[in-house]
């Protein structure tokens, strides 16, 4: 799989995880765990972006 497309698929996961950790953390009211999923849904936007650009870069 090319760099690119596998950050892209990685992404794709973290935001899913970080999304199912963020709705786990609302309903359980646990603030750190709310906290844990945004970042990680906001990991996995970042690095799906990565790997947009690696393809326009050719990378």
């Amino acid at each position: 799989m090319k760099p690119s497309t596998q950050d892209k698929v990685e992404g794709t996961a973290k935001e899913i995880a970080g999304n199912i950790k963020e709705a786990s953390g609302r309903m359980v009211r646990n603030p750190r765990l709310e906290s844990d999923g945004k970042t990680e849904k906001i990991e996995g936007k970042v690095q799906k972006k990565v790997g947009e650009i690696e393809k326009v870069l050719g990378c």
